[in-house]
């Protein structure tokens, strides 16, 4: 087993070269963004929240990384 940032420097697509793939769903292993109490309600915190969970970032996980990298679930 490899992390797939390891498999995508190695040249391979996780979404085609594996023999096994994990769930999206629910996995504890997925990236969340966090920051201090302090700067929770800060405007940049907010807006980076908001574009990381936009369709044309999304988008352009989906066209960059084919399957490999799963995008959260983009908000409308």
């Amino acid at each position: 087993m490899i992390n797939g940032n390891y498999a995508l420097e190695a040249g391979l697509v996780p979404a085609k070269d594996a023999l096994g793939l994990e769930s999206a769903e629910h996995n504890p292993y997925a990236n969340i963004l966090v920051t201090t109490p302090a700067l929770a309600n800060d405007p940049r915190i907010k807006a980076l929240a908001k574009d990381l969970t936009s369709p044309q970032v999304a988008e352009f996980i989906r066209k960059t990384y084919n399957g490999s990298v799963i995008p959260v679930a983009p908000q409308s």
